[in-house]
């Protein structure tokens, strides 16, 4: 069967009204990739799921499709969110396919060039704010309860039942759910949906590892983070707007949220590219932290099967590798000197 999205694919398991529209761009259906070589550096089997290569280049794209989708059936013309750059580029995408207004609201000064490109693009409205995400989050929830633009961000409950998706895929691809996954938490609607996609589809429960980083990590510090600071942009969030279901998430799993510096971060990052896997800095938390855990004893990879969700691929900030890249050898143009510095 001719694939045709989520909403396809999985309706009988989405609380959706019955006049939701199915507006797609044939989001989903991601590869869940084995990784060799970490799996044999952990004596585990380790995979990546890959929701970088949804059409907008991250995992929000689960979500939005069933937001907008629901937005355009009860007759929503505007659509609206607060972002750190990926959701502005998945609901503008998902409104302009509608034919929708949409409007993002961004925090000043930090978004990726990548992401907000991709807003641009599809043709959003974007204002940007003097303050904070969490700020910008507090606006729209204002003026979508005093006017009849859709609010489309995480608190938007069928953008969870969009993105629970993912966790029906990995079930279905592995036959049962694995042992961890380990992802990275900002807003904290992903690990939220994942949670509630792996009870719901009733094919096993895994531990799961939730990972901030150390300079936005309200839920290990055990409150808000007034000005949170770390190049992980996509979750880069002091107050999650969903942060206390992802601690129920982390306790009924018997799992975890732990923070980690963005050393470790970066360093995952790259740890992934060189199995082939280029992901935006916050997609590589989720082995950060199964590293970082490894590493200190606390956490027993061995022998486990082992899910990493890599949340947006690496075209979504590719600043962080350009900034640091040394300006290649320049040569003349014949084969004597390719060969010279070939050999060196």
């Amino acid at each position: 069967m001719t694939y045709q999205g989520l909403i396809h694919r999985y309706r009988q398991y989405l609380g959706l009204p019955a006049h939701t529209q199915n507006i797609s761009l044939l989001e989903g259906d991601t590869p869940l990739i084995p990784m060799p070589r970490l799996s044999r550096q952990l004596g585990c089997e380790l995979f990546v799921k890959f929701e970088g290569l949804n059409p907008t280049g991250s995992f929000k794209d689960r979500g939005m499709t069933a937001a907008i989708s629901e937005a355009v059936g009860r007759g929503a013309e505007t659509v609206i969110c607060a972002s750190t750059g990926n959701t502005a580029a998945s609901a503008a995408a998902y409104a302009a396919r509608a034919g929708l207004r949409s409007i993002v609201l961004i925090p000043e000064g930090k978004v990726a060039v990548g992401k907000l490109a991709g807003a641009i693009a599809y043709g959003a409205e974007v204002i940007q704010i003097r303050g904070s995400f969490d700020d910008a989050l507090t606006l729209v929830v204002e003026i979508t309860q005093k006017t009849p633009i859709a609010l489309v961000n995480s608190i938007n409950p069928f953008r969870i039942e969009g993105q629970k998706t993912a966790a029906f895929e990995i079930c279905d691809d592995l036959g049962s759910a694995p042992d961890w996954l380990c992802l990275p938490v900002g807003n904290a609607g992903n690990i939220t949906s994942y949670w509630a996609g792996f009870k719901q589809y009733q094919k096993g429960l895994p531990q799961v590892l939730g990972v901030q980083a150390a300079g936005a990590a309200p839920l290990v510090l055990g409150h808000p983070v007034e000005k949170p600071e770390t190049v992980a942009t996509a979750i880069r969030i002091g107050k999650p707007a969903r942060g206390e279901q992802a601690l129920d998430a982390a306790r009924e799993s018997n799992g975890m949220i732990i923070a980690v510096p963005d050393e470790k971060i970066l360093a995952a990052q790259k740890i992934l590219a060189e199995e082939g896997v280029w992901v935006e800095p916050a997609s590589a938390a989720g082995l950060a932290g199964l590293l970082a855990e490894s590493a200190t004893g606390k956490f027993e990879a061995k022998g486990k099967r082992i899910v990493i969700v890599c949340t947006g691929h690496g075209m979504k900030d590719p600043a962080i590798i350009t900034e640091s890249f040394i300006s290649p050898k320049v040569i003349p143009a014949n084969y004597g000197s390719l060969i010279e510095v070939i050999a060196s």
